[in-house]
């Protein structure tokens, strides 16, 4: 952290011993060995705090990213549902107009013309109606 070397440490402790003494130097050395340690727990702490943070900002992140796919899908599937809709409706008319202009031309038949309904020779009106499966054989 410091980036202390042994022969560094080592000048220390003899100037320290010089300074207090052998008398003071003990109870000095457990004081500094006391802040050193309330340091690095704070040190800890408060790593440990922005790590939580920042795990905390990802997963937001990762909501918003999640959030945003499910609107797009969203916006997807109401587009595709509309263009379904549209279709379906386009299709619904068609269907309904050309039940309209065959339901005219049922109600009015050709003058002169057989009707689609009856039988083209009196022959054919009592046979039974033949299947397709029947006609192939």
């Amino acid at each position: 952290m410091f980036d202390i070397g042994a022969s560094e440490l080592f000048l220390v402790a003899i100037v320290a011993l010089i300074v207090l003494g052998p008398e003071r130097l003990p109870k000095a050395a457990r004081f500094a060995g006391l802040w050193v340690r309330r340091a690095r727990a704070q040190w800890y702490s408060v790593k440990s705090e922005l790590e939580r943070e920042l795990a905390a900002e990802e997963l937001t992140r990762s909501l918003r990213d999640g959030r945003q796919a499910l609107r797009d899908v969203e916006t997807s599937l109401r587009d595709a549902d509309a263009e379904v809709r549209r279709e379906f409706d386009a299709l619904r008319s068609d269907v309904e107009r050309g039940v309209d202009e065959r339901a005219v031309d049922e109600a009015i038949p050709a003058v002169g013309a057989p009707a689609l309904d009856a039988p083209a020779s009196p022959e054919t009106a009592d046979a039974p109606p033949q299947d397709a499966a029947d006609v192939r054989r």
